[in-house]
């Protein structure tokens, strides 16, 4: 299926046996064994190749944070044109590239909106490959809004996903889920901007222009100026 060039995907590469090998082992020797803490990772396979890996495979989710000292995620009201996403809980999401967006980008100085997405399309026979949307406000484009952050795996059990979305004709898979209770991680890992396969195609808005545009055409996202 076709969609609209704004949203992104990786090429499809399957993984070479050797790398599945490395990446199983990584987790069951380190991940699952770190108790919260964090984990160095230094395979030569792309980091969000392993953040992938995991959320494809494993019963976890991510969270993508600048702050690296989180011992346990407590809910907390989200503001978000979704229902689904503006709750008191605790938001994480089952793709590694879209949680290491929300570790990089540098919402303590420059950005102050955020407009993103990562879903599949639901087809006949199972699901698509992942789709994504970045965005941050057009101003702190030029300041090259990016840091060092985390990404905290947290077990996936007292999540629940966003249910199944139509959008122009098309149904979705968001790749968004909350937990209502507090969550305590399993493990943490470092990634810098670099490990974001995607740093060089996020786009930049008006947040003022989107916040119209989304009130009176809610199904309009992401409400592009062109």
């Amino acid at each position: 299926m076709q969609l609209p060039s704004h949203y992104l995907k990786l090429p499809v590469t399957a993984l070479a046996p050797e790398i599945i090998t490395s990446f199983e082992h990584l987790f069951a020797e380190r991940v699952l064994r770190a108790g919260g803490a964090g984990i160095d990772y230094t395979l030569p396979a792309p980091k969000w190749q392993f953040l992938n890996y995991m959320a494809d495979t494993k019963e976890v989710v991510m969270h993508g944070s600048g702050d690296s000292t989180i011992s346990e995620f407590q809910p907390r009201q989200s503001n978000d044109v979704d229902e689904f996403g503006d709750q008191r809980a605790v938001y994480a999401a089952s793709d590694g590239i879209w949680a290491t967006y929300f570790a990089i980008v540098d919402r303590d100085r420059f950005v102050r909106s955020l407009v993103n997405t990562c879903f599949r399309v639901v087809e006949p026979g199972g699901t698509s490959e992942p789709y994504y949307y970045f965005s941050v406000n057009r101003g702190a484009l030029p300041h090259q809004p990016w840091r060092p952050g985390t990404v905290y795996v947290l077990p996936r059990k007292t999540f629940e996903p966003q249910p199944w979305q139509r959008s122009r004709g098309i149904e979705i898979e968001s790749a968004q889920w909350r937990s209502f209770v507090p969550v305590k991680p399993l493990a943490r890992i470092a990634v810098n901007p670099s490990d974001f396969p995607f740093l060089g195609q996020i786009r930049g808005h008006d947040p003022v222009a989107v916040r119209q545009r989304s009130m009176t055409d809610p199904d309009g996202f992401p409400w592009l100026d062109d």
